[in-house]
């Protein structure tokens, strides 16, 4: 496998798990680390854009050299893919995760996230952030179907927004993600996943920057702040990304063990 784990501040306990360790941003990282920052890369965005612009530094310098039917797994510093063969707490963090593809993956060309279920946000959080969605549909507090990943997206990351950035999908991907968004009461988050075939990863870059750079003419940079919208591209890509490769490949999800570093 290629294995990836992306964080944007140095963790000494990272060392020892037998991933590629990439640093993100501007922090200074062990010069054996890798980096956002070299060859054709879009690192100054990494504030808005999050991961993405270590997939686009991958994409536009390392990919073409990746053999194909071998998994490409991206993980986080605290977000790793679990080793459920052989899974014990006590263990240390490299034998928690998942070292070498299970054989229960080779059907697949693609693993996502176990799907969360938006249906279950609380109440009180609606009231909290979506005071003008409730105005204008107050039954979104009692029909579960309608909190929808369109309407979760409203409700975290400022309505309009997502409209605003469907506009520019490509036609032959429009409709049908936009049928997902609004049909879909589950989502298949953190932009974690893995891909068997560095060609559909290919076309998966090609599709999500050309779309992400699209809406750098409607959202700009100077704008985006917080939690709401900081991050704008990286959340777009989010929803994005489990629709494209359900679309377009053989899909299964995975558990993600949350590794807790408090």
């Amino acid at each position: 496998m290629y294995k990836f784990c992306l964080t944007h501040r140095y963790h000494s306990y990272l060392e020892n798990i037998d991933y590629n360790l990439v640093g993100q941003g501007d922090v200074n990282f062990p010069k054996h680390w890798m980096r956002d920052n070299t060859g054709e890369n879009i690192s100054v965005k990494n504030p808005y854009y999050d991961m993405y612009t270590f997939h686009y530094w991958l994409w536009k310098n390392k990919l073409q050299s990746f053999e194909d039917n071998r998994w490409i797994l991206f993980s986080t510093y605290r977000r790793f893919w679990k080793n459920i063969e052989s899974f014990d707490e006590k263990a240390n963090l490299k034998d928690k995760i998942i070292q070498t593809p299970p054989k229960n993956w080779e059907k697949f060309d693609t693993i996502l996230t176990e799907p969360t279920d938006l249906s279950k946000i609380k109440t009180s959080k609606i009231f909290k952030k979506g005071k003008k969605l409730i105005m204008k549909d107050p039954s979104i507090l009692f029909i579960k179907s309608k909190r929808n990943i369109k309407f979760h997206f409203d409700l975290m990351h400022l309505e309009g927004n997502l409209n605003k950035a469907l506009d520019l999908v490509d036609k032959k991907d429009k409709h049908d993600f936009t049928e997902y968004l609004n049909n879909e009461t589950s989502i298949n988050l953190w932009n974690l996943f893995c891909c068997k075939s560095p060609k559909l990863l290919n076309k998966w870059y090609e599709t999500v920057f050309e779309w992400l750079f699209k809406c750098e003419k409607i959202f700009g940079f100077k704008d985006l702040k917080e939690y709401e919208t900081g991050r704008m591209y990286a959340y777009l890509a989010e929803r994005y990304l489990p629709f494209w490769f359900k679309k377009y490949s053989n899909t299964r999800t995975w558990p993600i063990y949350f590794h807790d570093i408090s």
